[in-house]
């Protein structure tokens, strides 16, 4: 059994009994303790290891809402409004208006003559005024395959003409929500909604739910992308698990040079409430030490940029109609009971405060019939939540995981065209949260927005907008408690805090190494703290190497 004990010109433990230390010492992947060198060597013979003597150590950082596909999507044509970096560190500038979208879509479908589909992701109209990107217009990027378009907040889709003929959608008369219809009475072109994005998907060959659990080689991809942003645990938030995807998840964790804890969630589609809960429950013993397994994800409403959001009054500032609702509230009744009752937990998407509200509603009946003390079910995104609902999440013994990102990349929209200035101002309202003493982590969302810790805490920390707007001078949180939410609050969440998120005895030893400490940078800068690597399970990843 080697010990292990790292040199460091600081680490930052997260523990309050020893806040900082200079060194740390790591046997079998676990930590021993964090202190000097003269109290480690007691542990017996070691190898002092000098690798980080002049960089930073945190507690891994953990991402506590993201998705494995933020790998995947990469193999499909970019196309986002804001710079992008891939997993490979390429950066793709953004996209400022539609014919720049068919441009790049041109030049992808040119570059792959032989793949029968022609997919994109990342598009975000509402920075192009909110424009609606139609059939016609994707038709002059390809007309002769189907092109499928993920909008950025992974709840629209796109497609071409090709695309809604071989779905069965090209035809007058469609009458759903969820497909818009142009003057002439025909679909233009924009889906909404899983039920009915997964049927024209999968017609045209696009299976939504492998899309958003990414393929082999995406997960190797999101793999390195979270050594990059010094994330070892990362959650998968929407994997359609089946007994096959399980098995492919734990062989490729399995490997040797895999460098996260993956923590994939069970999507509430394509299952009964009892199968979800029974299959859920009974995977939970196939965990390992790289793939933790066992909980569920809940999916209430859509997007707020995308208008799919569920809004108490007085709804959308710009008079669009209420959101969508993505599931019936006697199926989370349902899913809540049951899971209380097998000690599963749940996460449970809600953007739009009245989702927020149905959430919270319903585990209060559910508490009354499965009374548990424990359970943590976390709201995540929330984040339109209302002081009185935040209090009563706090009673009821939730969590909830905030959309911090939010405010750069849409709240400038939030604040002009979605729900205006009050509203947008108390978003993803931490200190409101932490005041009334609900649990709270904070994510991105990726590929929603880029994966990195570091960013999401700089985001609750200043409220900026990309304009350079301060949104919410009262909703900001401290520099401690932003580094808190993004290891032992989302660690928390996950009911994973007695295994990581501190440095401390006994617990995985999963280091951030940063060059910098971000104690010591002006809050502004926090987002630029450079990420040399990682420590996973005992194993050292560098950034540059990977």
């Amino acid at each position: 059994m080697t010990i292990t004990i790292y040199e460091t010109r600081k680490t930052i433990t997260m523990s309050p009994a020893r806040p900082e230390a200079t060194h740390v010492a790591v046997r079998d992947g676990r930590i021993l303790g964090a202190g000097t060198l003269e109290e480690l060597e007691r542990w017996g013979d070691y190898t002092l290891d000098t690798t980080f003597a002049d960089k930073v150590l945190m507690p891994g950082f953990v991402e506590g809402h993201a998705h494995s596909s933020a790998g995947s999507v990469w193999d499909g044509s970019y196309l986002g409004w804001f710079d992008r970096a891939d997993p490979d560190g390429t950066v793709w500038a953004g996209l400022k208006d539609v014919d720049a979208v068919v441009a790049r879509l041109t030049t992808f479908a040119e570059a792959n003559p032989d793949e029968p589909l022609v997919i994109g992701w990342g598009l975000d109209p509402i920075y192009m005024d909110n424009v609606r990107v139609t059939r016609a217009d994707l038709d002059r990027a390809c007309a002769d395959r189907p092109i499928v378009i993920m909008h950025a907040s992974g709840h629209i889709m796109n497609m071409n003409t090709k695309g809604l003929k071989i779905a069965g959608l090209l035809k007058p008369g469609v009458n759903h929500p969820g497909i818009p219809l142009g003057s002439d009475g025909m679909p233009i072109g924009e889906l909404r909604s899983p039920e009915v994005m997964g049927p024209a998907g999968a017609k045209v060959g696009f299976d939504r739910g492998k899309a958003i659990e990414g393929s082999t080689e995406g997960l190797r991809s999101y793999g390195r992308l979270c050594v990059r942003a010094g994330v070892t645990t990362a959650t998968d938030l929407a994997r359609s698990l089946t007994d096959e995807s399980v098995t492919q998840a734990l062989a490729i964790t399995g490997e040797a040079d895999f460098p996260i804890c993956l923590v994939p969630f069970r999507i509430m589609l394509g299952m009964s409430p009892e199968d979800l809960v029974n299959f859920t429950a009974g995977i939970k013993k196939r965990s390992t030490e790289r793939c933790d397994l066992g909980r569920i994800k809940v999916v209430a409403d859509g997007s707020i940029q995308g208008f799919t959001a569920r809004l108490l009054w007085p709804g959308y500032q710009n008079g669009a109609p209420n959101g969508l609702w993505y599931v019936a509230p006697e199926q989370m009744a349902e899913i809540f009971e049951r899971a209380l009752d097998a000690g599963v937990l749940v996460h449970t998407h809600t953007n739009g405060n009245e989702a927020t509200q149905l959430a919270v509603e319903t585990l209060e009946a559910a508490l009354k019939k499965v009374p548990s003390r424990d359970h943590r079910f976390t709201l995540q995104h929330c984040q339109l939540a209302t002081p009185a609902q935040f209090r009563k999440m706090a009673r009821l013994g939730m969590c909830a995981n905030l959309f911090s990102n939010h405010h750069f990349y849409w709240g400038d929209e939030h604040y002009a065209l979605t729900v205006g200035p009050e509203r947008a101002e108390r978003m993803n309202a931490c200190r409101t949260a932490l005041d009334s003493g609900v649990a709270m982590a904070i994510h991105s969302d990726a590929p929603v927005t880029p994966l990195g810790p570091l960013f999401t805490a700089w985001a609750a920390v200043n409220r900026i907008t990309a304009s350079g707007r301060t949104l919410g001078e009262g909703e900001k949180i401290s520099v401690d408690e932003a580094l808190r939410a993004i290891t032992l609050g989302a660690a928390y969440t996950l009911k994973m805090d007695h295994q990581i998120g501190s440095i401390e005895a006994g617990k995985r030893a999963d280091f951030a190494v940063l060059e910098e400490d971000p104690y010591a940078v002006a809050p502004d800068a926090l987002k630029d703290v450079q990420v040399w690597g990682t420590v996973q399970g005992g194993r050292v990843f560098a950034a540059a190497e990977i």
